[in-house]
């Protein structure tokens, strides 16, 4: 009885020492609060609260059911991304709940297995000391990109509208927020509501209201205190940036802030958009700021990215915007889970993964030191003034961000930077070649330094992307493969010097072997670094990282086929040099890549020689370089034979029954001949433009086309921001760089539009060069009914305003983009052309009809 006794107090005993370190755990760190100057507070400590991460959504919606239909354990696969998170240093993360998928209509909690794969997620995050902001209604339908199924929540009941409104939704919706923040994560053992880890609250996802001042704060009110009911001390925020007409109503509520989304870059463009977008970020500017600072509340940006973007340049010029703006907390959205990355279905307007988009990956991790380091509300001047700012650097040539502060050295493409001290160096992260690490392959690499003598490297698989990933996706369509090859690299560290020892770490890598000098070949996986002689013990070692030093999480090979990636040179001119580039990847080992060009009724041969594993080049024999249309295949020779490009068509033109028809072209014009700036019947589908029914290209010849854009008025009052100053204009944008090759527009004198008006009285319109700082120069110019070519001269364009295209969203934000240039237009830093339907127009026609058919613009 004795002994029964004494296993019982120990048993106790254990117990509340559990439950003692448990609730210290949870004691760590206080609830956090807004102060009286609308700053969050941690409330253990009273330090300002700053933050940043990703949404990502794989608990729910389509990557769960992609997950399943893969027949994949979707917490293993959280676990893989969990981990590329704690490589970038996020230390915060969001996401708006799937409602519909945890409740039924009348707001009670559903614990099913979404439900349980988020508490998963959560206390993996908390693991990691990341902290969460968590949305708990979408009322969003669950299926995008798919249709949506039908579920039994609330928000399928009622839809966003009349779930603002209607009387029954407002109850469900108060059920089931505060069930919500009542239940207990099974995981961790504690309640939403009280989580450590939970930084605040935000109640819906963009709800738009259409309803009376009155009403709205009556319904935010309600969802507050349903909220509060559950006796929560944490922050919740309310979505401000919709209907902000209502800006007074939200903030004198009973929230603690507000909640912003950035899309600088607009969304849904199908396509890679092209230029420097730069002048897009150059600030967050909140029309009603003074509204949030009268009423003390707190700010967070919820969603953010520069969508149809595959650039690194844009996330830390964002950042800084972001904390100029004196907001604290920022989430990008979103996160692409690693095994849904390959096709890029979840959300085809953006892209990230650090597998498969490095670049932009690690400019995240950029723009995670931004928000700790970098103070809220500090001006840091204007564009392009405000692109070096601290210990930061951004560079829209090349595509290169960098954080150098002494201790951390992180870059997202090839630099010849130097690291402000290597001695004090502890954290290397990047892509491609520096001056302190070359490496020959695609994928992105780390360094840390566990002590003098001793680091770790890691070092990720090569992502190849093989064609457009923002456009029409599928999960039967891949975008991107990943390879796994043995890559060059060269690390010019002092304190390991040369001659030193790699060791493999992560499971199943047995490398060993000795350094001769500086450079090696290395494979991706995890590896122990030693300086020669240098001894070490890492069961011994004391690792104060958020994860094991043996961690490896990548993709593994994707490569199941030959692919070719290759863009011909669109036109150039005769006798200037064109070199033709390819990437290259294959499951297969390949022998031989060559180019065949043609050369009257014969094929000329050109090897392509191997810049790395991947990429190949050779420049056009001089001969070719004439007048005409440059026609040519590229063949690629494996162990498996021959495949020829374009097509990826098995064989080659040699072969008695080779079919394919396709060929690669480049347009080599005559010397002097005009360069075409715009071509309505080639370029039209790259014109960036606010949407509008009735614009259309319409064919006027055989191989002529005519871009129209037709408007009832200039001025439509925005839904979302009633109260908005009128901007009488329209205008749209085309960015020729790309098309312009090697060819120069420098020496030349005169801009040529031929175009017409499409309304039965002349049409004035703005024609405008953009150069790639931002800075506008044009003139208004009028057009008849009759199509006629137009001729100004390039002296005769002066400053005018440059609108920031595409739109961005909220629509709040400025419309054009003011900068500090203040010098003369330059030719050679030309990379669009803008055309605006508004100015020179009296202003008792701004409200009328107005139409352009622009056919082409040309320079010569």
């Amino acid at each position: 009885m004795k002994k029964l006794k004494l296993i019982f107090s120990l048993f106790t005993f254990a117990l509340v020492i559990a439950f003692t370190g448990l609730n210290a755990q949870n004691q760590q760190k206080g609830d956090v609060y807004v102060d009286d100057s609308g700053i969050m507070r941690w409330g253990h400590n009273n330090e300002e609260v700053h933050g940043f991460g990703v949404n990502y959504s794989a608990p729910f919606a389509h990557a769960y059911r992609s997950a399943e239909k893969k027949g994949l354990d979707i917490k293993a696969e959280m676990d893989r991304d969990i981990y590329h998170f704690t490589r970038l240093n996020f230390d915060l993360y969001r996401l708006h709940v799937w409602d519909t998928e945890i409740s039924d209509e009348k707001g009670n909690l559903i614990e099913n297995e979404h439900l349980d794969a988020f508490d998963y997620l959560l206390n993996e995050l908390k693991k990691r000391n990341i902290n969460f902001v968590i949305t708990p209604i979408a009322y969003w339908g669950n299926g995008w990109p798919e249709p949506d199924e039908d579920t039994q929540g609330f928000s399928n009941k009622y839809g966003k509208e009349n779930s603002l409104t209607d009387p029954e939704a407002i109850k469900a919706q108060e059920n089931y927020l505060s069930q919500f923040l009542e239940h207990v994560n099974p995981y961790t053992g504690v309640a939403y509501k009280n989580e450590p880890n939970l930084i605040a609250f935000e109640v819906s996802n963009e709800p738009h209201h259409r309803g009376t001042p009155q009403d709205v704060k009556s319904f935010i009110n309600k969802m507050v205190k349903a909220m509060k009911s559950t006796g929560t001390k944490k922050p919740i925020f309310y979505n401000v940036s919709h209907s902000v007409h209502l800006a007074d109503t939200y903030f004198t509520s009973e929230i603690d802030g507000g909640t912003f989304q950035w899309y600088p870059t607009g969304l849904g463009f199908q396509q890679e958009l092209e230029g420097n977008l730069l002048p897009n970020v150059n600030d967050y500017k909140i029309p009603f700021e003074d509204v949030i600072e009268e009423n003390n509340k707190a700010k967070l940006v919820y969603e953010f990215d520069a969508a149809d973007v595959n650039k690194s340049y844009m996330y830390p010029a964002i950042a800084r915007s972001i904390r100029e703006a004196g907001i604290q907390l920022a989430t990008h959205f979103a996160y692409d889970p690693s095994f849904l990355a390959y096709a890029n279905t979840e959300y085809n307007t953006h892209y990230m993964n650090l597998n498969y988009t490095p670049h932009k990956a690690l400019a995240l991790m950029i723009v995670s030191e931004i928000f700790h380091r970098v103070s809220m509300n500090k001006d840091l001047g204007v564009y392009p003034e405000n692109l070096e700012f601290g210990d930061f650097k951004i560079s829209y040539k090349g595509d290169v961000a960098t954080y150098n502060s002494g201790e951390k050295f992180i870059y997202t493409n090839s630099n010849e930077i130097e690291p402000k001290q290597v001695s004090r160096l502890k954290q290397i992260a990047g892509l491609g070649n520096s001056e302190i690490v070359k490496y020959a392959g695609k994928g992105a690499y780390f360094l840390d330094k566990l002590e003098d003598g001793v680091w770790r490297l890691e070092v990720m698989p090569d992502p190849i992307l093989i064609r457009n990933p923002f456009g029409s996706n599928s999960l039967d369509k891949t975008v991107s493969v990943i390879s796994w090859k043995e890559n060059k690299i060269e690390l010019d560290l002092k304190d390991l010097a040369e001659n030193f020892k790699v060791s493999g770490l992560n499971e199943g890598n047995n490398a060993s072997f000795q350094v001769e000098g500086k450079q090696f070949e290395i494979s991706p996986g995890t590896y122990l670094l030693n300086a020669q002689g240098k001894e070490f013990d890492i069961s011994t070692y004391d690792n104060d990282k958020n994860y094991e030093l043996e961690a490896f999480e990548a993709q593994k090979s994707t490569v199941d086929k030959t692919y070719l990636v290759h863009e011909p040179v669109t036109t150039s001119t005769e006798g200037t040099p064109i070199k033709i580039k390819a990437t290259l990847v294959s499951k297969d080992p390949v022998t031989k890549v060559e180019a065949w060009l043609e050369n009257g009724n014969n094929y000329e041969s050109l090897e392509l020689k191997a810049d790395n594993n991947y990429d190949y080049s050779a420049e056009v024999p001089e001969n070719l370089l004439k007048n005409g249309f440059l026609k040519y295949r590229i063949i690629v020779s494996t162990s498996d034979g021959k495949i020829t490009f374009p097509g990826g068509v098995e064989g080659s033109p040699a072969d008695w029954d080779f079919h394919s028809q396709e060929k690669f072209e480049t347009a080599i014009l005559e010397k002097g001949a005009p360069v075409y700036l715009f071509n309505a019947a080639t370029d039209s589908e790259k014109v960036v433009r606010q949407w509008n029914k009735a614009n259309n290209v319409v064919p006027v010849g055989s191989n002529e086309a005519e871009f129209q854009v037709r408007l009832d008025k200039l001025f439509e009052k925005d839904i979302e921001n009633l109260d908005a100053d009128p901007i009488y204009d329209y205008s749209f944008r085309y960015n020729f760089s790309e098309n312009l090759g090697a060819r120069s527009i420098s020496a030349k004198d005169k801009l040529i539009i031929e175009a017409r008006s499409l309304i039965d009285s002349p049409e004035k319109i703005q024609v405008a060069l953009v150069m790639s700082n931002g800075a506008a120069f044009g003139k208004t110019v009028e057009l008849t009914d009759e199509v006629k070519e137009i001729e100004i001269d390039i002296k005769d364009l002066k400053p005018v305003r440059t609108v920031t295209l595409p739109r961005p969203y909220p629509g709040f934000l400025p419309y054009y983009f003011d900068h500090s240039y203040q010098g003369e237009l330059k030719l050679e830093e030309v990379e669009a052309i803008q055309f605006s339907i508004g100015p020179g127009i009296e202003e008792g026609e701004l409200q009328q009809p107005h139409g352009v058919g622009i056919r082409s613009v040309r320079i010569q």
